[in-house]
């Protein structure tokens, strides 16, 4: 097992990474929460695989254990589904000094988070990722949120776990296609803080290779992101180079109502095109953009989605890192560094309208 730790303004989190994690899980999480009750939420692909290995270890370090389970998706990301939970905690009596666990994927991470963000004005709250994707990426950091019809993760707030326990274990009962999904957000580190990794996951072949190297991977990814949101926790800065590929990525979602695309496809495509952009502007970005690529492919993730510009410009419009008449944009010039560039989005339009 490796230990990572987050440390933050008065009150710091660790970061389990390794195999058979969960099996313990109940005794570490009795250790960083004096919750009486401990609701697990989950969703039906995960729940048949693990709900009931979280539960009896919940209890065997003394919770009372409740459970929610809602449909799995990102169609389940909703206002819906979050006052689902709302009224399930309250019937079932949870209380303001009890806990929520988020066992599952991005989705899950994001609707039980905010969940125990909101309800009694704040609740304790664990991550138990199950994908490579919350793994890697959403399960750290404290960014909580619901979509809304007009957009992706438009109502959110700020909540960090008091621990994230990530059992690598889990990886194993992944389609091929969820697990290649994780792989861009795994990309997009390299991509954005380490070049060493990129290399790295140019050396494998492709997926068959993970299982033996997503250990490391996990605690790689999660050591940069630790590092990004200790030093920008509420995301006025720096913490935005983590949304390379983002801001067209929410568009390709979107455009296909989050149905045809992953998130981590869209923002594979999203991170091409940034860089078809950069290019645009006269940067030398072409020879990273084919590597970028080539990498991608690799790991069976598209280069590029068809998208309308009206697609495109609902997409900016809304996106959080818009300020009046400009948006912040990543840009990566060299492998390993990121940029936040604040550009006119009419200027951002026009280069997407020239790549059409």
């Amino acid at each position: 097992m490796e230990t990572l730790k987050v440390t933050l303004p008065g009150r710091s989190y660790e970061i389990l990474i390794g195999g058979g994690l969960l099996d313990g899980c109940g005794a570490r999480i009795r250790a960083v929460t004096g919750a009486e009750t401990a609701a697990v939420v989950t969703d039906s692909n995960v729940a048949p695989l693990y709900l009931r290995q979280v539960e009896e270890s919940l209890r065997a370090a003394g919770f009372a254990v409740f459970s929610v389970v809602f449909p799995a998706g990102e169609q389940s990301k909703t206002t819906e589904t979050l006052n689902m939970l709302y009224e399930r905690f309250a019937a079932a009596g949870i209380t303001r000094g009890d806990a929520v666990a988020a066992l599952g994927g991005g989705v899950t991470g994001d609707l039980a988070g905010f969940a125990a963000a909101t309800m009694f004005r704040g609740m304790d709250y664990i991550q138990l990722p199950t994908t490579l994707l919350a793994q890697v990426d959403s399960s750290v950091g404290g960014k909580t949120a619901v979509d809304l019809p007009q957009g992706k993760n438009l109502v959110g707030a700020f909540h960090q776990p008091k621990l994230v326990l990530s059992d690598t274990d889990c990886l194993r009962t992944l389609s091929r296609r969820v697990l290649c999904d994780g792989m861009a957000e795994v990309i997009k580190y390299g991509m954005i803080a380490s070049e060493a990794l990129l290399g790295r996951l140019e050396n494998l072949r492709g997926p068959e290779d993970l299982p033996e190297h997503w250990d490391r991977i996990v605690y790689e990814c999660c050591d940069i992101k630790r590092a990004v949101v200790a030093e920008d926790e509420r995301d006025t800065g720096r913490r935005g180079i983590l949304n390379f590929g983002h801001t067209l990525g929410h568009a390709y979602e979107r455009a296909y109502h989050y149905e045809t695309y992953t998130h981590g496809e869209a923002v594979a495509a999203g991170m091409v095109k940034m860089l078809e952009l950069e290019e645009k502007q006269g940067r030398d970005t072409a020879a990273l953009r084919r590597r970028l690529t080539a990498l991608l492919r690799k790991f069976e993730l598209p280069a590029g989605i068809p998208c309308s510009m009206a697609d495109y410009r609902e997409a900016v419009g809304l996106d959080k890192k818009a300020k009046g008449r400009k948006i912040s944009v990543i840009e990566v010039e060299t492998p390993g560094r990121a940029e936040i560039v604040p550009m006119e989005k009419e200027i951002l339009f026009a280069l997407l309208e020239e790549t059409l």
